[in-house]
């Protein structure tokens, strides 16, 4: 029998996978966890709380059921929007619907109409039944937000003067040409080019040219020249670009000798589908993955981002290339970063380039990155020095970076060590750190089809996965969120995270519009800060009978059931009241271990004696069960709450066993940091 001290500094790995808790030779395992649920990991080591949930609106009504995005629209440094978008059908019109938040307070009275939304007829194309709205793929410049879907023509919503005023409208956008069908004739007539390369006038001997003709092409046959008709001049003249050089001007080519090549026609249209993905990237807008052409990727021209036509192959102009693999790869994202990356079904590609040698027609070219491909519908996102996607099984989550030394790009396995908490990914989000105290905050939306993965993963469906990322420290730390409902949605407007949440309330199935809020400790919650009277208060109908937590001034009355939208309070409030949804909280440590002399204690009875924990402005602990006193206050009554910090030695701990773990938990919704954990164990045989 011997008594051993162990000291668990950092929790700086998060929640691991249980197939890890043999891995003893792991140096992740003594700063690792079993589970972590509804904490968060802070970089310097320690977790909390997770913050609580604030409730905005209730958008059950915009037909939420069928599917809602939100989308983060950065107007200035100092001003940024989140919008809400929905499908649903007004008579025989198909609209997506938009609502607007900026500083997490709905806009009113758009475009002066006295809606608090606008509305964006967008035809019949679709049936309103299958249509996702989490495939709208967008991005921004300045004023203006680019939106594409494959089944409906580009459009843009665009900010006006005020915050009230906006605009939607379908893109006018001068769309190239694509040969689906070949079809060809031999006109009786001789042509003669004026030139043999670049932009070219060819004449007719008799009336063959007529205006269908642009974008359709003129090949000399056995390799004489071809050339893309871009203007008709006359019945007997047209202007070309040439595709390959013509053997010599001012010489006539036989009648027979040359052919007149159609079928070509608009790349996207309501027939041919739309592209499903757009970004900005070194002055162009690019475009690409339509039904039709899943492979092809389209540039604008240099600074005209609605025009799509090569004119004159010249370095500004319009750029349009298909990747060339041994296999299909539907193109379903794109991303600016070092270089224009393309995320397809499967594989990844990207187009480099130089400051000294910018993309051009002539000079494009597509390289493979990496073979994992990414899964369809959720957006990577941008990270420090990387990019993040969900590999195409839906089971883990990688980052692309480019190697200097292999000069292409790597996609490491970010989750290898907690796999079994992503769990049929919908929604990605990213929160960069905002000041060096914090992490980057990458969350992925689970949702509840668990087919086809472990059984350690089961209960890890319809919650958030939540890696908190300090590059610099090499630090990756997963912890899981869930709600009483499931996460439907995730975005960030800067350091603001929203969130969808499905919630059962009053046997109807609801959509709430929350916000994490620090200042809060319970879900789907109501603060008031004013107006004290009483020990009644309305403004809770969305939660009409649930059972809710109350804290008052700190602190924490007795939990009531919402009625008639009211709640009632153990005494009058003094500066504060909040009530709201609780959530379990519980961070599992690893079976302890330490190496002795004689080897691992894995297989040996032991017992934890005594623990210390650390504590960081802490109003509630409970530790194996037992709820530690910190000396702060009563649950009833009234007053100002005091938090704990501080060294709390806790001892008492009965029962030996081969998996002596700490499991910490709270009885109360208040807050909660632990910075680490001292503690003594009693290893026996």
């Amino acid at each position: 029998m011997s008594r051993i001290q162990q000291y668990q500094s950092a929790f700086s790995i998060g929640e691991i996978d249980p197939l890890l808790a043999g891995r003893i030779d792991l140096k992740q395992y003594y700063n690792a966890v079993q589970t972590a649920t509804n904490v968060l990991f802070e970089p310097q080591g320690g977790f909390s709380r997770r913050a609580g949930l604030r409730f905005l609106l209730d958008i059950t009504g915009d037909n939420a059921s069928q599917g809602v995005q939100l989308i983060p629209f950065e107007f200035s440094t100092t001003q940024n929007f989140m919008i809400v978008a929905s499908v649903f059908a007004t008579g025989s019109t198909n609209t997506i619907r938009f609502r607007f938040f900026v500083g997490s307070v709905l806009i009113t009275n758009i475009n002066n109409s006295g809606n608090s939304y606008l509305d964006f007829g967008v035809g019949s194309l679709y049936s309103v039944s299958s249509f996702d709205i989490k495939t709208l793929y967008y991005t921004q410049s300045a004023d203006t937000l680019i939106c594409v879907q494959e089944n409906i023509a580009p459009f843009k919503l665009v900010r006006g003067t005020a915050n009230n005023l906006w605009t939607a409208s379908t893109l006018s956008i001068v769309v190239p040409k694509t040969q689906y069908g070949r079809t060809s004739s031999n006109p009786s007539a001789t042509i003669t080019p004026d030139g043999t390369d670049g932009t070219v006038n060819i004449t007719a001997s008799s009336a063959v040219f007529i205006a269908s003709h642009v974008d359709q092409y003129i090949e000399a046959e056995n390799g004489f020249g071809k050339a893309r008709i871009i203007e008709v001049t006359s019945s007997t003249v047209v202007k070309t670009v040439t595709v390959t050089p013509f053997f010599e001007k001012d010489v006539a080519i036989a009648s027979g000798s040359w052919l007149l090549e159609l079928g070509y026609e608009d790349a996207w249209s309501s027939s041919r589908g739309y592209p499903k993905t757009v970004t900005f990237h070194e002055s162009r807008l690019y475009l690409g993955g339509t039904a039709s052409s899943p492979s092809t990727l389209y540039g604008s021209k240099v600074g005209q981002y609605f025009d799509f036509k090569a004119d004159e192959g010249l370095d500004d102009d319009a750029i349009q290339i298909t990747l060339t693999t041994d296999s299909v790869n539907s193109i379903h994202a794109l991303r600016s970063g070092r270089d224009l990356q393309i995320f397809t079904s499967g594989a990844e590609f990207f187009v480099p380039q130089s400051d000294l040698d910018p993309i051009t027609p002539s000079n494009i070219v597509v390289k493979s990155a990496t073979r994992r491909g990414s899964k369809e519908g959720i957006r990577p996102q941008g990270g420090e020095g990387g990019t993040f996607f969900i590999q195409r099984q839906g089971k883990s989550l990688r980052e692309m970076l480019f190697s200097d030394v292999e000069l292409s790009y790597v996609a490491n396995n970010i989750s290898l060590l907690s796999s079994h908490l992503i769990v049929d990914p919908q929604k990605m989000a990213l929160r960069s750190a905002t000041d060096t105290t914090e992490g980057d905050l990458l969350m992925i939306i689970n949702g509840t089809n668990t087919l086809g993965y472990r059984s350690a993963s089961l209960s890890y469906g319809g919650g958030m996965a939540c890696f908190v990322m300090n590059k610099g420290q090499n630090i990756v730390a997963p912890s899981f969120f869930t709600t009483d409902g499931e996460f439907i949605d995730v975005a960030v407007d800067i350091d603001e995270i929203y969130v969808v949440v499905k919630r059962t309330v009053g046997g109807a199935t609801k959509y709430y519009l929350e916000i994490f809020d620090d200042d809060f400790t319970t879900d789907s919650a109501v603060q008031k800060t004013s107006s004290f009277s009483g020990t009644s208060y309305s403004g809770y109908s969305h939660l009409e009978g649930k059972s809710v937590s109350v804290i008052r001034d700190d602190i924490v009355d007795p939990s009531v059931t919402v009625s008639s939208g009211n709640i009632n309070t153990h005494e009058t409030p003094t500066s504060y009241i909040e009530a709201g949804l609780n959530f379990d909280i519980e961070v599992k440590t690893m079976p302890f271990e330490t190496k002795l002399a004689s080897g691992s204690v894995q297989s040996q009875k032991r017992r934890i004696l005594e623990v210390t924990p650390r504590l960081y402005r802490t109003q509630n602990i409970t530790i194996n069960g037992f709820d530690i006193s910190l000396d702060t206050y009563p649950f009833l009554g009234s007053g100002g709450v005091p938090t704990f910090t501080g060294l709390k030695k806790t001892m008492g701990f009965r029962g030996y066993s081969r998996d002596a773990t700490i499991t910490i938990t709270q009885t109360q919704p208040v807050f909660l940091t632990v910075l680490s954990l001292d503690f003594k164990v009693s290893v026996g045989q």
